[in-house]
């Protein structure tokens, strides 16, 4: 059963969160501090629905783990990743699009709205935390699905880091491991991730949840995943081009055609 209520509770933990990390934002002077936040808007969200309800369900200390696990090791990453870093690309994009007073706007251009779509994405975390029903087989797919794209997530993030860690692979695009089969393996997991906590969800009785892992997907594969990040990376690193051409965009599979290991691109930041 769908509870308002929580779920409008559950965006207030979320935009409060938001506004704080703009406050640091403005200190720091780079708003790209939101993607190590991102991750994280989905434990207070699911913390906030276990906490505010008077008798969470039995998936309830599932729900904590699986996102717990989730986001602290995505943010953990992200937070390492930038750690000393300029402002990146994308966000110095917006900065000068939005100019001048871009400092207040990026409260509701950045913080609000990925907040608010953080608490849309979390509809499945309310569904499965809060309904009483015995998990059944459905659950169990759903936390493998999980399973598998944290796999997925992690073992990415790490052949990155390792690999663009080597200075010998400067300037050459990363075509080895799970990159070899899809261009984007850690967006991959996280569409397993969320479609799992989907099936965790629509077995609870929350089918109405669908619209968090749509958002999510819409979000990776055509928003501010995939279709921004390689909207003009053929044209800055050409040898890309070749790696587009033999490799999977999303879902992982065999290459297209053989082809060389090939120079170009680092790797595509988390949107996320």
């Amino acid at each position: 059963m769908f509870d308002l209520g929580l779920f409008l509770s559950g965006l207030a933990v979320i935009l409060t969160v938001a506004f704080a990390t703009w406050c640091v934002s403005l200190l720091k002077r780079d708003v790209g501090i939101v993607d190590s936040m991102w991750p994280l808007f989905f434990v207070v969200a699911a913390v906030t629905y276990v906490v505010m309800r008077p008798q969470p369900g039995p998936r309830a200390p599932w729900v904590l783990a699986l996102v717990g696990i989730w986001a602290l090791r995505l943010s953990g990453y992200l937070t390492w990743r930038n750690w000393g870093e300029p402002e990146e690309r994308r966000y110095q994009t917006i900065r000068r699009h939005n100019e001048p007073h871009f400092a207040l706007k990026s409260l509701y251009i950045v913080f609000a709205l990925q907040g608010t779509l953080a608490w849309i994405i979390s509809l499945p975390l309310l569904a499965a935390a809060a309904a009483p029903q015995a998990m059944n087989l459905l659950d169990y797919a759903g936390v493998a699905l999980w399973g598998v794209g944290f796999g997925f997530e992690s073992v990415a993030d790490w052949q990155l880091a390792r690999f663009k860690s080597d200075p010998a692979n400067r300037g050459r695009v990363m075509d080895q491991g799970l990159w070899r089969y899809t261009r984007h393996p850690n967006y991959f997991g996280d569409w397993c991730i969320w479609w799992g906590f989907y099936l965790m969800a629509l077995a609870a009785g929350g089918w109405w949840s669908v619209l968090g892992p749509l958002l999510m997907s819409c979000l990776l594969l055509r928003v501010s995943g995939v279709a921004l990040l390689e909207k003009d990376i053929g044209a800055r690193r050409p040898a890309y081009r070749d790696y587009i051409r033999r490799t999977n965009a999303f879902f992982p599979g065999p290459s297209k055609h053989g082809g060389d290991q090939i120079a170009a691109a680092g790797h595509i930041g988390q949107a996320g």
